[in-house]
């Protein structure tokens, strides 16, 4: 039997089931804002908090706040912003965004643990303390997030203000109902998580097999019979007899890129390509996420076909070192957070790049605030290096067939992730705005 549906009243959701209401959040929540820190404030150990970058992190769910979003300042910070605790059934959502699909993310905290919201946050308090499980699906949906993009100011970091945060609308439910969707989207959202962490972890064992035989390659090379002496090196142990261990800087040459104030930004008709860590996906240089300035650049500090990008800094470890090779002859220049390497042979080199040598190396640099690659740790990093041009040149045609047939397997199980994503979105979209009615 098909339910009563009324108007809304509203254009992001339009017909709604006939008991349910439409309210403004400043009428369920009252709000504030997160501490006023910066990242130097971060401590190991301390009082948890979330903040914005936390938020926007790939591994939170929207509906349930999980460890590793935990972040930890001085205790002092309990007694004296306690306006800033985050309390049972409350949200934080993030109050920036580089980009207008982040507009809206947010955590929901179920259990009542002591919590704070970091910086650049906004807190909805919960009125009446009772299950918000439902909320935090709809929050989830692009089509109440449409409201809040409408009114997010800025054109590369997207700003969302407390007021036009609260006096957005949401669909409500009779609470009973509320229940019965979110432990019904629980459930399945549960079982399609399952699943795309199984997918996942394929994935994780084919790319650590990939880089297993990238590795193999360019340390020991393809002639299983040749002649070895020991490197010198923990990580890698014998290597062919005729091969070199080198550091980085006797190789060719590296530097970090340009550093620009906001001010320099412009359009594309205006002003020169700036590459950042965006621009590097999947070990290609892709143009999806551009940013120009206007600024005066230095000849040394512009990229040539050939050089390797590669990302210095950034907030994600498992980010820094992500490289790729610029291809073709552009006229661009390359972020502060990114390191140019410019070598003779960039196809070869680009390889061991992506070898498991980050993976020895980085964690020897990182602190528990900075995670940063700078030009004299990546100079002095010793590498195994074959000068046989014709050696090399076999080595990379391996690399580019095995590669290639490995990446494929790769595509096809995060097509596999992809569907499962956009079936899940569909669920919670049915469900939360009324198309679909949970039966028990």
């Amino acid at each position: 039997m098909t339910r009563k549906m009324k108007n809304s009243g509203i254009e992001w959701i339009n017909e709604i089931p006939e008991s349910w209401k439409v309210n403004r959040i400043k009428n369920i929540f009252t709000s504030g804002k997160g501490l006023s820190i910066t990242k130097e404030n971060l401590i190991d150990n301390g009082l948890a908090i979330v903040s914005y970058g936390q938020i926007h992190s790939k591994t939170n769910t929207g509906v349930t706040i999980e460890d590793d979003l935990f972040r930890f300042v001085d205790f002092k910070y309990q007694k004296y912003y306690s306006q800033c605790q985050v309390y049972q059934y409350d949200f934080i959502f993030a109050d920036t965004s580089e980009d207008s699909d982040g507009c809206g993310n947010c955590v929901y905290k179920r259990d009542n643990s002591i919590l704070f919201a970091g910086y650049h946050s906004i807190i909805l308090h919960s009125i009446i303390p009772q299950d918000n499980r439902y909320l935090a699906y709809l929050f989830k949906t692009d089509c109440w997030r449409k409201q809040i993009r409408e009114v997010a100011s800025g054109v590369k970091v997207f700003s969302i203000t407390q007021k036009a945060l609260i006096n957005s609308s949401v669909t409500v439910p009779p609470f009973e109902e509320q229940q019965k969707i979110a432990n019904y989207l629980d459930k399945k959202c549960a079982e399609i998580d399952s699943l795309s962490s199984d997918i996942q972890s394929q994935i994780s064992v084919l790319e650590d097999y990939k880089k297993s035989v990238i590795t193999e390659a360019v340390t020991n090379g393809l002639n299983p019979d040749v002649g070895v002496k020991d490197s010198g090196i923990e990580w890698i142990g014998d290597i062919p007899k005729e091969w070199k261990v080198l550091r980085l800087k006797n190789i060719g040459d590296y530097r970090n890129g340009l550093t620009y104030s906001p001010l320099d930004l412009t359009d594309e008709n205006k002003g020169t390509l700036v590459l950042r860590s965006s621009n590097v996906k999947n070990g290609e240089i892709v143009f999806e996420d551009n940013v120009y300035v206007s600024c005066s650049i230095r000849p040394e500090l512009k990229v040539k076909q050939g050089d390797i990008l590669i990302c210095s800094r950034n907030g994600s470890r498992d980010l820094v070192g992500k490289n790729a090779i610029i291809s073709d002859d552009i006229e661009a220049s390359f972020g502060a957070f990114m390191m140019i390497f410019r070598c003779t042979f960039p196809k070869y080199m680009y390889y061991v790049l992506n070898s498991a040598i980050f993976s020895y190396y980085l964690g020897s640099f990182f602190t528990s605030t900075i995670n940063q690659l700078t030009g004299n740790n990546f100079g002095n990093m010793k590498i195994v290096f074959c000068d046989n041009e014709a050696e090399q040149n076999q080595i990379v045609k391996y690399l580019d067939k095995k590669c290639t047939e490995i990446e494929g397997t790769i595509v096809e199980k995060k097509k596999q992730l992809e569907i499962l994503e956009q079936y899940k979105k569909s669920l919670i979209y049915e469900y939360v705005t009324g198309k679909k009615e949970v039966i028990l």
